[in-house]
């Protein structure tokens, strides 16, 4: 079986945030933008931290959507 790898990325002020991830890192990611977010020295805010937040659980409810449709359909 092949892991599903997921993209969330924030182009802010000319920097560039991107991260990849899949289901296992997913928390691991969130813990990251709040590291970001937290770091004073990033331009990374707490809202920023919160909109990909967002993304990402968004992208894992669908993935589970397709996964479940999927195992019905077989």
């Amino acid at each position: 079986m092949s892991r599903s790898v997921n993209v969330v990325a924030m182009v802010k002020d000319g920097e560039r945030f991107v991260f990849l991830f899949d289901a296992e890192s997913a928390p691991q990611l969130l813990q990251t933008f709040g590291h970001y977010a937290a770091d004073p020295e990033l331009n990374f805010t707490w809202y920023d931290a919160a909109v990909l937040s967002q993304r990402v659980r968004q992208l894992q409810a669908e993935a589970k959507e397709t996964t479940t449709k999927f195992r019905r359909s077989a």
